[in-house]
């Protein structure tokens, strides 16, 4: 059997992460932003002029989070507190995965597709920058 698997486009990474870069300018949260295809592998990245060098890393490993596990990274770091289901998992995948609030799978057709990953600011601002860079898939 054959399983066709729609994944995404460098066009459509270009305007997710053209988006996410005008929210995170918007909120003034210099941020890295990635995204990467169905199969996590990296699409497209930027880095804002003044975002940390060190997140570069972060929002790459957000991105393949979240579509390695199809959840929102914040929903994940969630369940991976000590006591909870999935404590440790950010060990795991050889510690490339992120349990911060910044990235979320990104879906066509009820498929995940890809993934957006956001680092630089707060996890709130990682969110706030992801949600409006996945709003324009």
């Amino acid at each position: 059997m054959t399983i066709k698997q729609e994944s995404m486009s460098l066009e459509d990474a270009q305007r997710v992460i053209a988006a996410g870069q005008a929210k995170a300018a918007e909120i003034g949260s210099p941020s890295n932003v990635a995204v990467v295809d169905a199969g996590g592998n990296l699409v497209s990245h930027i880095r804002m002029y003044h975002a940390w060098v060190g997140s570069v890393d972060i929002s790459i490993n957000k991105a393949f989070t979240a579509r390695a596990f199809d959840i929102a990274t914040k929903d994940l770091a969630e369940n991976a507190q000590p006591g909870k289901q999935f404590y440790g998992i950010h060990a795991s995948n050889h510690d490339r995965v992120m349990i911060f609030a910044g990235g979320i799978p990104l879906r066509q057709d009820g498929q995940v597709v890809g993934a957006v990953g956001v680092s630089g600011g707060t996890g709130e601002q990682d969110q706030t920058v992801a949600e409006a860079a996945a709003a324009a898939f």
